[in-house]
């Protein structure tokens, strides 16, 4: 594997812990129909630990290119715009999953966060729109 990443899949929040495969792209276009499974897990892009060994014997930039310029040629409808789409291609099958208390996801979706879970996790994400830093955030 070259990726370490939490999984999005498999958690107790219903809004960040339920992302799969179905979530990003557009399974109506045949493309994406035929190489991927809707059902496959994501994992997070925020936060991973590359094996860069491992990645340089791989064609993971390639398949990312690739990917990108198919999703340009069918005018954009292959997936949701973001990052993470063409990453979840070329990361395919390549990506370990790693406990969730390496990466807390969800801070700025939910008023109300596990203290303890935040003191524990080695990186805190604010993938959320109500970052702290801003005046939308959430006031506890």
């Amino acid at each position: 594997k070259v990726n370490g990443a939490v999984e999005t899949c498999r958690g107790e929040d219903s809004w960040v812990m339920s992302k799969r495969f179905k979530n990003y792209f557009n399974f109506s276009h045949p493309l994406i129909a035929d190489n991927f499974d809707p059902e496959q897990c994501a994992w997070a892009y925020g936060m991973n630990i590359l094996d860069l060994q491992a990645w340089r014997r791989t064609n993971i930039k390639e398949t990312y290119h690739y990917w990108l310029k198919k999703n340009l040629n069918s005018n954009l409808r292959l997936w949701r715009m973001g990052t993470l789409p063409p990453a979840l291609i070329a990361f395919n099958g390549l990506v370990h999953p790693i406990d969730p208390s390496w990466h807390m996801l969800g801070l700025g979706y939910q008023p109300r966060t596990n203290l303890d879970s935040v003191k524990s996790a080695a990186v805190i994400h604010f993938n959320g729109r109500a970052k702290p830093w801003l005046d939308i955030a959430f006031h506890e």
